[in-house]
C-alpha cells in the first residue's frame, strides 16, 4: 500500500516559506507551552540509545554517572516529551511526504560523487554533529529554534558559526554537486 502511495502521487508545490515559518513558530510556542521544552532532537536520540543500552546491559548504565542520571535504577529514559516529539516528527514527515507526493527512496547527490561516498560523508557528518550536539548540550534544531527564540547568545553564536562554516566548506566541495 505504501509503495502505491509513493509511486501514484505527483509532487505538489512546496508551501510558501513565510507560511511555513509562521506554522513553525506556532509549533515552537506550543512546545514551550505544553511541555516546558523547546524543539530539538539530540536529547531524545540520546534517550533512545540509553534505553537500548539499558535493555542489554543495565549494570553498565547504573555504573556510569552520566548514563545513570537519565536511565539508572528505575528511571525510564523514554519517559520524556522529547522522545514523543522525535517520533511525531518522523511520522509527520512521512505522512506529509506521502500526502504531497514527495516520499521516495533515493540518495540525493551530485553527479561527481558516488552513492557510497555520499552515504559515507553523511554518516561521518552525522557522527560529528551528534557528538558536537551532546558536547554543546543541544542539536542544531534545538540551538537554532529553541535557543534562538529565547535570544540565547550561545545559540546565535552557534548558528552564525554553522552558516559561516557551511559557506567555507561549500567552496571546496562545490565540484561534487555541479
Amino acid at each position: 500500500m505504501i509503495a502505491n502511495l509513493i509511486t501514484a502521487r505527483t509532487a505538489k508545490p512546496y508551501i510558501n516559506p513565510y507560511v511555513g515559518g509562521v506554522i513553525l513558530g506556532i509549533v515552537l510556542f506550543s512546545a514551550f507551552l505544553f511541555t516546558g521544552n523547546g524543539l530539538g532532537a539530540s536529547g531524545s536520540v540520546n534517550r533512545i540509545q540509553l534505553a537500548l543500552v539499558d535493555a542489554v546491559a543495565p549494570g553498565h548504565v547504573d555504573r556510569i554517572a552520566y548514563f545513570a542520571k537519565t536511565a539508572g535504577g528505575n528511571r525510564n529514559p523514554l519517559d520524556h516529551p522529547s522522545v514523543w516529539m522525535l517520533l511525531g516528527t518522523a511520522l509527520g514527515g512521512l505522512l506529509s511526504g506521502l500526502f504531497f507526493g514527495r516520499a521516495r527512496f533515493e540518495v540525493r547527490k551530485g553527479p561527481n560523487i558516488s552513492t557510497i561516498m555520499r552515504l559515507s560523508a553523511a554518516l561521518m557528518g552525522g557522527a560529528v554533529m551528534g557528538y558536537g550536539a551532546r558536547m554543546a548540550r543541544g542539536c542544531t534544531s534545538g540551538q537554532a529554534l529553541s535557543g534562538g527564540a529565547v535570544l540565547s547568545v550561545g545559540s546565535w553564536t552557534f548558528m552564525f558559526a554553522v552558516f559561516g562554516g557551511g559557506y567555507l566548506v561549500a567552496y571546496f566541495v562545490r565540484k561534487l554537486w555541479n
